[in-house]
């Protein structure tokens, strides 16, 4: 309804009385009057020239040496205006003056003064009515010369800027370069200079290249920082919808909404230096994801403990706050991923859609073979968030998420990277590459070439002009997001002082329960094969309280079997713990004498673990110190059992593989 009160509002009124009528003529053609108004008043002038200077020749000297002076002056006037225009009003100027010479000297109407006023002045008139609504249609430049003197300032003379539209806090120009002399490289290194000559920020300025030519674009100007001032949380995007809605986490600098498309963005990487406010998206980026229906989130912070993310722990499907939780929520992800791939091959999705998170209903999403519907349950979305990843990074290795982010897109898994600085020391290219969008707040030097593409730097993206001064800006580069806007500042949203946050989180927390989406069977199983206790125990070791068990008879004995239960490989399940070690090729056991105590077996594997750190491929399995089984004094299980503390510890970390464990390099052999 507002909508269409606007467009009646802008459509003239030609229906309302003859009145009306007059009055909208007259306002349509007011434009076009002066042209034919000057030429009037030459035709006066001329007349009444003559009247006082009729057959003087001093007269006529002067008139004449008069028009040339305001030719010049109208053609040295004009250089900072179009080429066309100023050509345009420097030959108008000439013909005026001269016929008024010459209606001054003879009389308006000897010879063919008459007719030529007449004509010549009749079509002078038209011309400029012409040019007007040229203009008004955009189809002529209407001060290409006056944007060229400002490009000649700034190195790049003969640019051509037409279509000039000025809008409320932005003007928009299209630019086309010297065919053969500049390309749009050599405008994005103009940029600093550009904005130094209209003295705005170097942000201010961005430029939108043609993707069809090398010498054309767009140049877009927002003089005023509206985002100085920050905009509150207003709340959910899509309260109860799907995942695959855009996730709106901030506004751009011309106010419409930062979106982030998530499903398209598959996996991202989120930077900026301490204080450029990260955790402020990150903030906003959950308080959206714990409202849809059919996404489960895991978030990993062994940096800070989750120190930011607390009131939104209980909404969490996994809060992995220390490294060896974290670690195995790292085998999880590389585990669940072909779990889920097959779950969706088998009921018919290529990837992963929110069909695929309901009850499969549809034959063509059955796992039966007799086309009949298999009524599974379905699969929600996962989202693995490992927020101040540089830790982890450190500690497991830079190319710990390659092999995630290079196999989860099929499987509807997101991967999201969060640190300071993503070089090369830290994350392996091979992974950098395999994270496709970028959220790129405040940062040092060139360090924002780790995180967004060469051309969205070119068209001048530049978050080292913010620093940790203005938090919460940011750059989003992603797929789904107009490539115009990937250069184009925005904030996130402010999730207020405290206490406002505390009360945004209790109300996500509590309001969505019901509709949130529980970890589906297909995802918490192949977790649990991987990780165990540090996976069943999730929500117990987040939350800070003991793992719920029923009481035993013998709690004493009842612990001792949980923790062979847990401690023992799926290939040592059927192997005897008390039973003596077999003897080895021909030798016989060692005596109980030689048998290591207790304190000394595990020296003795801390020194095997650190031996193997140095000449292995970076894993070390249970059958891997099979040969020293005899030195250890000790059978594979109690080997087993060992190897899962020291994961519990954080000294190993679970793989994927049972029974295979990654070396922590920083906490190996502690």
């Amino acid at each position: 309804m507002v909508k269409q009160q606007n467009i009646q509002q802008n459509l003239p009124a030609v229906s309302s009385g003859a009145g009306t009528v007059k009055s909208w003529l007259w306002k349509q053609t007011q434009p076009f009057v002066p042209p034919w108004i000057v030429t009037g008043l030459v035709g006066v002038a001329g007349g009444g020239a003559n009247f006082a200077w009729d057959g003087s020749p001093w007269a006529g000297i002067g008139l004449t040496l008069g028009s040339v002076a305001l030719t010049a002056v109208t053609w040295t006037a004009g250089a900072r205006s179009g080429r066309q225009l100023r050509l345009h009003s420097a030959i108008t100027v000439a013909s005026a003056s001269a016929w008024t010479t010459a209606a001054a000297v003879s009389g308006p109407f000897s010879g063919p003064l008459g007719n030529l006023y007449l004509m010549g002045g009749g079509i002078l008139a038209l011309s400029w009515n012409i040019r007007k609504v040229l203009v008004a249609g955009g189809l002529v430049e209407t001060s290409g010369a006056s944007d060229k003197g400002l490009m000649e300032k700034v190195g790049l003379a003969r640019t051509l800027l037409k279509n000039v539209k000025v809008e409320p806090n932005k003007v928009v120009a299209s630019y086309e370069l010297p065919a053969g002399e500049l390309t749009n490289g050599d405008l994005g290194r103009a940029r600093d200079r550009l904005a130094s000559a209209l003295d705005v920020p170097t942000t201010a300025i961005r430029i939108e290249h043609d993707p069809d030519s090398a010498r054309r674009g767009r140049i877009v100007i927002v003089p005023e920082d509206m985002l100085k001032e920050p905009t509150i949380w207003p709340g959910p995007y899509a309260p109860g919808g799907s995942v695959a809605e855009p996730l709106r986490i901030g506004v751009y600098d011309d106010g419409s909404d930062l979106l982030l498309p998530l499903l398209d963005a598959i996996h991202i990487l989120v930077m900026g230096m301490t204080g450029s406010g990260k955790t402020e998206g990150a903030l906003d980026l959950l308080l959206e994801l714990l409202t849809r229906r059919d996404v489960v989130v895991w978030l990993a912070d062994a940096a800070k403990a989750g120190q930011d993310f607390q009131p939104l722990v209980p909404a969490l499907d996994w809060a992995a706050l220390d490294t060896p939780s974290a670690a195995a929520m790292v085998a999880s992800v590389q585990t669940v991923i072909p779990a889920r791939t097959a779950w969706l091959r088998d009921h018919g999705y290529r990837a992963w859609e929110p069909a695929a998170a309901e009850r499969q209903t549809d034959r063509k999403h059955s796992c039966r073979k007799d086309g009949k519907a298999c009524g599974c349950e379905g699969i929600a979305y996962l989202l693995a968030w490992f927020e101040e990843a540089a830790k982890l990074l450190r500690e497991l290795g830079d190319d710990v998420f390659t092999g995630i982010a290079q196999e989860a897109r099929s499987a509807g898994v997101t991967l999201v990277v969060s640190m300071q600085r993503a070089s090369g020391y830290q994350l392996s290219t091979d992974t950098r590459a395999s994270l496709p969008a970028a959220m790129c707040f405040g940062v040092k030097g060139d360090d924002a070439s780790f995180a967004l593409p060469e051309e969205v730097l070119d068209a001048g993206a530049d978050p080292a002009a913010w620093g940790n001064k203005r938090k919460g800006y940011v750059y989003l580069a992603s797929a789904g997001v107009d490539e115009d806007l990937h250069a184009t500042p925005a904030r996130t949203y402010w999730t207020g002082p405290s206490g406002e946050y505390e009360r945004m989180a209790e109300y996500v927390v509590t309001q969505f329960e019901t509709i949130r989406a529980a970890i589906d069977a297909v995802t918490a199983d192949a977790a649990t094969k991987v990780a165990g206790k540090f996976f069943t125990n999730r929500r117990a070791r987040a939350l800070g309280e003991a793992p719920t068990q029923a009481p035993a008879a013998n709690p004493t004995a009842e612990q001792d079997d949980d923790q062979e239960h847990e401690l023992v490989d799926a290939e040592d399940a059927d192997v005897d713990p008390t039973a003596e070690i077999p003897p080895a090729g021909t030798n016989t056991a060692l005596p109980p004498a030689s048998k290591p105590g207790p304190e000394e077996a595990r020296e003795l594997l801390d020194e095997l673990v650190r031996m193997l750190a140095g000449m292995g491929p970076g894993t070390v399995a249970v059958k891997d110190l099979g040969p020293y089984l005899e030195q250890l004094g000790r059978d594979r299980s109690w080997v087993s059992k060992e190897m899962k503390r020291l994961a519990e510890e954080g000294r190993l970390a679970p793989t994927a593989d049972a029974g295979v464990y990654r070396l922590v390099p920083v906490l190996a052999g502690v």
